[in-house]
């Protein structure tokens, strides 16, 4: 007695759900097998397309008959078109079934396939549904065409827009808040030229509570329909091209464009002198050196079971990693060195103090130094106007003179007129104590400072990268001019553990502290 599977397919899960095909179909094999003695076997469920045999439930299917989990020698379906819709892969998936010794047939449209002709009826069976769906698929793609050059986005809406649809049933976007805002915020701050493009993308997604992936996002800002037009891609004889869409713009063209040239690198733009990370347990990412390679070191968290954890880490080909807190916590240590006492702060502003009077003229110097230059003029003017009155000149020679004079007198007035020299009077105390009391107490303003300010602080002291062991820091030099003011601080001559000046060794040059306490303001 023969054995057959039912093989039971649609084309979609929600014709599976809603509609009656699968019951139908179930019922016609079920009685088709009770009529002709046929046992049956595992009734088999898909929701699938036929284009290809890349099906699960067909998959799994095929795998039992390999395994010969099944006993069965007929699959049985309702129609061809529901074992496929591709002629070449339905001739290769028989060819596969027959050498496994399984026969499939169509309870509908049988056929003898060991009869030639035969395979002429089996053929047109299978290209029908197949020329169907490519006659569907090409009027759908037309369609589609011509309504993007129309100005119409067809398929779903990009972020910031939403889809929407008319009274007479025509579908168009329209911005939809707030993640309208944040795509203008963010074009605006990729032109700026100061955040790279991802650190863009996180800051967005931080401030608006969206979670648009790095791929998606740099998709979105090469869009031009942020700008109001439609991409039309090149078809046959026809070229790509933009067409004015009927959605409302984003942003300008011109600010796309610009931000297109910074994308590109074609566009040169301001930027920081170190990378501006937003990651608060990072703030040594783009400031270390790899010890064993030289490599620069990067940074990124690992997500534990209940929390996540911070690395500084090389390539891993090279293998070296460091715990961002150990070494956060190290460097942090380290800072106290930069700590400055009222009486360092009162010699270097003494010192500079002593600087700016023999090297800075002051303005009202200037302006003075001017005003008896011009007087000095006048009465060179004057003295030549009695000699032509009394004949010593003549007319020639007083007429040079008043012309060279006058015209150096409008000079002189001219910079006496400028800005800088009309302002009230510089306060230099004032301007210094405020200056030192930024860096008073380094260590302070690094360790509750924002991720930005401990950058900044980093990036003033180390013009080169630090170089991380697992114990200590070193660099090759500091900024000249915060090395000789907290050198100030540490004391000249004391001895050093280390005594070579070219490696600065943060854990050695931590000022020693006397028996007198240090004074806080």
């Amino acid at each position: 007695m023969k054995r057959a599977d039912l093989y039971i397919r649609v084309s979609t899960d929600e014709q599976a759900d809603k509609g009656y095909s699968q019951r139908d179909q179930e019922e016609r094999l079920k009685r088709f097998c009770s009529t002709n003695k046929i046992a049956v076997g595992q009734v088999i469920y898909e929701d699938h397309s036929a284009k290809t045999f890349n099906r699960p439930e067909w998959t799994k299917l095929l795998n039992n008959l390999k395994k010969k989990s099944s006993k069965a020698n007929l699959i049985l379906f309702t129609k061809w078109d529901r074992f496929s819709r591709n002629a070449g892969d339905a001739y290769q998936m028989i060819s596969t079934l027959n050498k496994l010794g399984i026969e499939p047939q169509a309870v509908e449209q049988p056929l003898d396939l060991s009869i030639p002709e035969n395979k002429m009826m089996l053929a047109i069976y299978l290209s029908a549904p197949e020329v169907e769906n490519d006659r569907r698929a090409l009027n759908t793609f037309y369609g589609m065409r011509r309504a993007r050059k129309e100005g119409r986005l067809m398929g779903k809406a990009p972020f910031g827009y939403i889809n929407r649809s008319k009274e007479d049933g025509r579908k168009y976007i329209a911005p939809k808040e707030p993640e309208a805002s944040s795509m203008r915020w963010a074009f605006n701050e990729i032109a700026k030229g100061v955040f790279a493009c991802d650190q863009v993308r996180q800051k967005m997604n931080a401030q608006s509570q969206t979670k648009l992936s790095r791929s998606a996002f740099h998709v979105a800002v090469r869009n031009p329909l942020y700008y109001g037009k439609i991409f039309i891609a090149k078809f046959k004889d026809e070229e790509a091209h933009l067409v004015q869409g009927q959605h409302e713009p984003l942003i300008s063209e011109e600010l796309f464009n610009k931000v297109q040239l910074i994308l590109d690198g074609n566009k040169r733009v301001e930027r920081p002198n170190t990378k501006i990370l937003s990651d608060k347990n990072l703030p040594l990412r783009g400031f270390l050196v790899c010890p064993e390679c030289g490599r620069n070191l990067t940074g990124s968290a690992s997500k534990g079971r209940t929390n996540r954890y911070y690395y500084y880490h090389c390539v891993s080909s090279c293998g070296f990693r460091q715990k961002a807190e150990v070494a956060n916590d190290i460097f942090e240590k380290g800072m106290r060195q930069f700590e400055l006492n009222v009486s360092v702060k009162n010699i270097l502003k003494k010192l500079l103090l002593d600087n700016y009077k023999k090297f800075v003229q002051n303005p009202f110097d200037e302006k003075k130094r001017i005003a008896q230059e011009i007087d000095r003029l006048n009465a060179k003017l004057s003295v030549a106007r009695n000699k032509l009155l009394a004949e010593t000149i003549d007319d020639e020679e007083y007429l040079e003179i008043k012309s060279e004079c006058k015209e150096r007198i409008e000079s002189l007035e001219e910079q006496l007129s400028k800005d800088g020299l009309d302002t009230k009077k510089i306060n230099i105390d004032k301007s210094l104590d405020r200056a030192l009391q930024s860096i008073i107490n380094i260590p302070k303003l690094y360790s509750e400072g924002e991720i930005h300010t401990r950058r900044a602080v980093i990036g003033s002291i180390f013009p080169e990268k630090l170089e991380f062991d697992g114990k200590t820091y070193r660099t090759a030099r500091t900024n000249v001019i915060a090395h000789h003011i907290f050198q100030i601080n540490n004391g000249l001559p004391q001895n050093k553990n280390r005594t070579n000046e070219n490696i600065f060794h943060l854990s050695c040059l931590v000022a020693r502290r006397g028996i007198e306490p240090l004074f806080q303001e």
